[in-house]
């Protein structure tokens, strides 16, 4: 095609796959994240890295959630990023490992699910959407075994079962379904022991949305990477909400203030608030 020529290549005319990024590998293979080369060695210092996302489930929706911090080493190279995004309009995924390339894996992820819809004429299931992510997520295994590894948690609300589901991920784009809750990222081992104890499935969004906060707090009480709410600051974790209505991101001040309670929780009580023992015991 001449520099005059204003018509399209004759692929981006044509029928073709409903997946984007596909399409992308066959046209513009340079484009996708993972298709990168990088020189022999370790990055994984050289570029920031988002920590700790937590998910849990209520009846008739799941939440996601994450804490603010970006690290670089031993530095903290961002107090207040952004690692939750909706995917569409009933998921949303949440970003831990490299963040450069995970918020641009997520943003390829918007774009397919998209384009699958404008193609096919129809949404895909949550099924459907686990699958394309852990395909992308596939893709960038090259750049993960150098160090710049991209592991998301996704979440999202199931229409064909009516309730909000959870899959975690690993490297190499395998994919696992959680029961009820699950975290990842460097904080994630202390963020989980908080779910652990705090998790009940009859808990309504209010009380997920404190459950978080207080995961989060959990986290960065022993992890050095992850950020814990910033008062002086007014940084405080970003929460996503999806039920059957769609999915929404809760207001700042509202998680101010649900943040701030926590905080005024630990003045009393630094280890945060012991889980109610069952049987007897």
């Amino acid at each position: 095609m001449s520099v005059a020529d204003p018509r399209l290549p004759a692929a981006y005319l044509q029928p073709g796959t409903s997946s984007f990024a596909d399409f992308l590998a066959s046209q513009s293979p340079d484009l996708l994240p993972g298709r990168r080369t990088l020189p022999p060695g370790q990055a994984t210092d050289l570029a920031p890295h988002g920590t700790t996302i937590v998910a849990a489930t209520f009846p008739g929706g799941v939440l996601l959630a994450g804490d603010r911090r970006a690290t670089m080493g031993n530095i903290i190279a961002s107090r207040d990023i952004e690692k939750v995004f909706p995917t569409d309009e009933f998921s949303a995924a949440g970003i831990a490992g490299t963040a450069g390339l995970a918020v641009e894996l997520v943003r390829l992820f918007q774009v397919e699910l998209e384009h699958y819809e404008k193609i096919e004429g129809t949404r895909l299931s949550l099924d459907g959407k686990a699958n394309r992510l852990s395909a992308l997520i596939r893709g960038n295994l090259g750049m993960a075994m150098q160090g710049l590894g991209v592991v998301p948690l996704f979440v999202g609300y199931d229409v064909d079962t009516a309730g909000g589901r959870i899959f975690s991920y690993d490297v190499t784009g395998g994919r696992y379904e959680e029961t009820g809750y699950h975290s990842v990222g460097s904080g994630s081992l202390f963020a989980r022991g908080a779910l652990k104890k705090l998790y009940r499935p009859d808990l309504d969004e209010n009380q997920a949305v404190t459950l978080a906060i207080q995961a989060l707090y959990d986290a960065a009480d022993d992890d050095s990477a992850t950020g814990g709410p910033d008062v002086a600051r007014r940084i405080f974790p970003m929460v996503h909400v999806i039920t059957a209505e769609g999915g929404r991101t809760i207001d700042e001040d509202r998680v101010a203030e649900v943040s701030e309670r926590v905080i005024a929780g630990r003045m009393g009580r630094p280890d945060g608030p012991h889980a109610p023992l069952d049987g007897g015991a």
